[in-house]
């Protein structure tokens, strides 16, 4: 693993939302929630991006050790802050790099105007240009979810429950707020994920009840494309 990126472990479960309301009850008073969802949930919208033979979407699907992807995400239809993501995944861990786009340059990014990107400052917008044009990354899917989300100092918890997980049909409109969606997973099921550094409380194990499920390999992007 790259030394210079923090890794996280991270686990993911597909759960029932009347299993999801029982938790976040259980949960409420001891974990607090995300500064950025501090008056309920708020809105994910991501563009994901892949190679024309699908590499990403492969090697997710054929459980690849180590993995990467590239997407743009916004947050509540908010255009004034917008992040360039490069997720990767080792075995059970993952990691995170971001760069800021503004809405001009993603467009002209789904232009395919992407010059700019090669005299960019950041070494992560650098990386993607020679990854469009290297390997060929194209937009591939939208996907929207609503998330509430939960932190506990000790272990560095993260606890996010996403729901109405959505995708788009062939469509990279992008900014569109009223981009017809279709719902991905069955209606009555959410994804709780949850990322720790290097340990995670008993008591947070016991009040999520992770350690009566196993764990799924759900890729938001993945089932995006499967159902498309």
């Amino acid at each position: 693993m790259t030394k210079e990126l923090n890794y996280r472990f991270e686990l993911k479960h597909k759960i029932m939302n009347i299993d999801a309301l029982t938790m976040k009850s259980r949960i409420s008073g001891i974990v607090k929630k995300d500064k950025n969802c501090e008056d309920g949930e708020y809105l994910i919208r991501s563009l994901y991006f892949d190679t024309p033979e699908d590499k990403a979407l492969l090697d997710k699907i054929n459980g690849i050790a180590y993995r990467e992807k590239f997407r743009i995400r916004f947050y509540n239809h908010d255009t004034s802050f917008i992040r360039l993501e490069k997720k990767l995944k080792q075995n059970s861990m993952t990691a995170k790099l971001s760069a800021p786009l503004t809405k001009g340059e993603v467009n002209k990014i789904i232009n395919n105007d992407i010059d700019f990107l090669k005299e960019s400052s950041n070494s992560l917008l650098r990386e993607f240009y020679i990854k469009l044009k290297c390997e060929r990354l194209l937009p591939k899917s939208i996907v929207d979810y609503k998330r509430e989300a939960f932190v506990f100092p000790l272990g560095n918890v993260r606890i996010t429950i996403d729901s109405e997980i959505k995708t788009s049909i062939n469509s990279c409109e992008l900014f569109n707020p009223k981009l017809p969606m279709v719902e991905i997973l069955e209606s009555n099921m959410s994804v709780l994920e949850i990322k720790y550094d290097e340990f995670i409380p008993d008591f947070i194990l016991d009040l999520v009840q992770i350690n009566k499920c196993s764990a799924t390999a759900v890729s938001k992007y993945a089932t995006s494309r499967q159902y498309m």
